[in-house]
């Protein structure tokens, strides 16, 4: 029997002709998926990296070039964040983050006025309260044109300490160190009025919202709540999943969410049947966004409750959050939405029951935490319709 020849180049023309298929394959998927454009922007880096002769900074570059990127989509809703950026919003999403516990605005003179101060937080440990103003941090003064540096000299890692200089609400100045550790925001709170009625507050749709929010709910209704009334004024939104769980608790059965990808899939939520039983209200105004536009057009929609305020934005997309390699991501809309009965809000924003404008003073205490039920035109009114309905 004749044996077969080994034959060394027919070897490497087999890997030649291996690899030029697989480089073939991989141009032509690139090619489809970036395009001209985008190759172009791949080859720029290569060259600048290559040959640029010039001192540069290619991260910084990236980063310009990226946000360029992601805005001239024209869609306020997608952004591009560099790490630093990232890192704040998972922070932000989970409703814990390491820092002093306080919401800050910033005066035109300059400094860091408190607005809230967080139960059991560092700075209440430390005795700051609401109207105090923070005019500088471990030495560096915060003047008008450094004030939005605030925020980052004070976070830093657990257990480390921050040196606060702080004006009282009668000028006099004193300073304050203060340790830093992990804070839990309660993206949910229940207070029983007088008259029973239970109101309930919703700052956000991230980690917990649901959760918190039925505790709220079933623990106002123990106490023998006769009504029931939402608040997401300022509440910018957050995860479609808390939304579908506090709807599904507190609707009877029916669609209560539909959305649509980019490729045609749809996904449509239900509720059981189970439900909470009690007339309700919710109150919005112009810093209403998303899922907390959505969670009240969903309870006017199958005739639940009924929505008192200021107009709303009208947001009908849902966003994403996709990790770069770089350690920064981008966060673009994947998906248009819809209420249960497939009504997009985009370009009208919610159908009040009842339009209620705040004054500035008013908006302002809102913000604060300050302004009380019975000083609330948006909650009164809202109480009114309840009564009549």
């Amino acid at each position: 029997m004749k044996k077969k020849r080994f034959s060394l180049l027919a070897l490497v023309i087999t890997v030649l002709l291996t690899v030029a298929v697989m480089a073939a394959v991989l141009a032509g998927a690139a090619w489809m998926l970036l395009g001209r454009a985008g190759l172009g922007m791949m080859e720029a880096m290569v060259l600048i990296n290559t040959q640029f002769v010039g001192e540069h900074d290619i991260g910084a570059a990236a980063d310009q070039a990226m946000n360029t990127l992601i805005e001239s989509l024209g869609d306020r809703w997608s952004y591009y964040m560099d790490p630093d950026g990232y890192a704040a919003q998972q922070e932000s999403r989970s409703n814990s983050y390491v820092g002093i516990g306080v919401t800050v605005t910033y005066p035109e003179e300059g400094g860091m006025l408190i607005q809230t101060v967080t139960e059991g937080g560092p700075a209440e440990e430390a005795g700051l309260t609401a109207g105090e103003k923070i005019v500088a941090v471990d030495g560096t003064e915060l003047t008008a044109e450094n004030q939005g540096e605030g925020a980052s000299l004070i976070k830093g890692e657990a257990g480390t300490q921050v040196l606060l200089t702080i004006e009282a609400a009668g000028g006099e100045w004193r300073e304050v160190t203060v340790t830093r550790k992990t804070v839990e925001e309660h993206p949910a709170e229940g207070e029983l009025l007088a008259d029973g009625t239970g109101l309930v507050t919703i700052k956000n749709f991230n980690s917990r919202c649901a959760q918190e929010t039925i505790a709220a709910v079933e623990e106002l209704v123990d106490q023998g709540a006769e009504r029931l009334v939402f608040d997401v004024r300022n509440n910018g939104g957050g995860y479609v999943d808390e939304l579908t769980k506090l709807l599904d608790y507190l609707l009877p059965e029916g669609d209560i969410f539909r959305s649509e990808t980019k490729a045609g899939v749809k996904r449509v939520v239900t509720s059981d049947a189970d439900c909470v039983d009690l007339p309700m209200a919710v109150l919005v105004n112009g810093n209403t966004y998303s899922a907390a536009e959505l969670f009240a057009a969903e309870l006017q929609e199958m005739d639940w409750g009924v929505i008192v305020g200021e107009p709303t934005f009208g947001k009908g997309f849902s966003q994403q959050t996709f990790p770069l390699l770089s350690g920064g991501a981008i966060n673009i809309s994947t998906a248009r939405y819809y209420t249960g009965g497939g009504v997009c809000l985009i370009g009208t924003g919610l159908t009040l029951d009842q339009e209620v404008t705040l004054t500035e003073e008013q908006s302002a205490a809102l913000a604060a935490g300050a302004l009380a039920p019975e000083d609330d035109p948006q909650l009164q009114a809202a109480l009114a319709l309840l009564e009549k309905n």
